[in-house]
């Protein structure tokens, strides 16, 4: 698991897969998340503008994301 630090209240879901280095760009980020390829604490997120807080854990590809 690879803990994500963010400095504000939250922060989106297309911005974290391109801060996470899993995506390039926010169109690769759409595409992930429409093709139901993300879970949000366990469940599918088909939402790019999802509200990320400390806490919550993004899964993709067998990898997941802790937002610290």
């Amino acid at each position: 698991m690879k803990k994500i630090e963010i400095t504000t209240e939250f922060i989106k879901l297309e911005q974290l897969l391109k801060l996470a280095n899993i995506v390039s760009s926010g169109g690769l980020a759409k595409e992930l998340i429409q093709n139901e390829e993300v879970k949000v604490n366990g469940e599918i997120e088909t939402r790019r503008g999802k509200k990320l807080r400390k806490g919550d854990l993004v899964e993709y590809n067998g990898n997941q994301f802790l937002i610290d």
